[in-house]
């Protein structure tokens, strides 16, 4: 008894370490792209690193005050608030999971990752600094990304497990079917 209480233990500190390697990667990688842009390209100067696509992608420094991609700018302490409760939803919801779910783990530290590297920015800013820059959509960073990620990487695992349930119903039916047949051929 006691080892499958040590490795039940053991699989879920790896569990919670797996949500804190992501979340620290994703505030690593947005607090230090953020603090390189603030450093080295001047509040809304743009730099194209690959002259042939600076039309369609630079880095442009800016400042936003609203939501993810600049959107509703006057509402950042509201988005603040949303910050914080969605991170305690996805902290309360990680617990819920099964073990061997762990891209929906990932996914999640994902989008906690990039809640919390905006929410880092307000608290200490009063904005978020966002810099990539791509001609037909608003500027966004490292952050918004990650969250982005995570909700796809969220869905894909739900549409892959919704088609894996319906060839399961459809594997039952045929079973049942055949079961069906095979009693009214007696």
């Amino acid at each position: 008894m006691q080892r499958s209480v040590s490795g039940s233990l053991w699989h879920s500190v790896r569990h919670w370490l797996l949500l804190v390697g992501v979340v620290a990667l994703v505030l690593l990688a947005d607090q230090s792209s953020k603090a390189y842009v603030a450093a080295h390209l001047p509040l809304h100067d743009s730099w194209a690193p690959v002259k042939a696509l600076e039309e369609v992608f630079r880095f442009t420094h800016v400042r936003n005050t609203g939501a993810a991609f600049g959107l509703f700018p006057q509402g950042g302490i509201l988005f603040l608030g949303i910050a914080v409760v969605v991170s305690a939803i996805i902290l309360y919801y990680y617990r819920q999971i099964p073990a061997n779910a762990w891209l929906i783990r990932l996914a999640l530290g994902l989008q906690l990752g990039g809640a919390l590297g905006n929410a880092l920015d307000r608290l200490r800013l009063g904005y978020v600094v966002d810099f990539f820059d791509v001609s037909y959509w608003p500027v966004f960073n490292v952050a918004d990304s990650c969250v982005v990620l995570g909700v796809g990487l969220l869905v894909l695992v739900m549409l892959r497990e919704e088609r894996r349930e319906r060839q399961r119903q459809a594997a039952q039916e045929a079973v049942n079917e055949k079961h069906s047949e095979q009693v009214s051929c007696r």
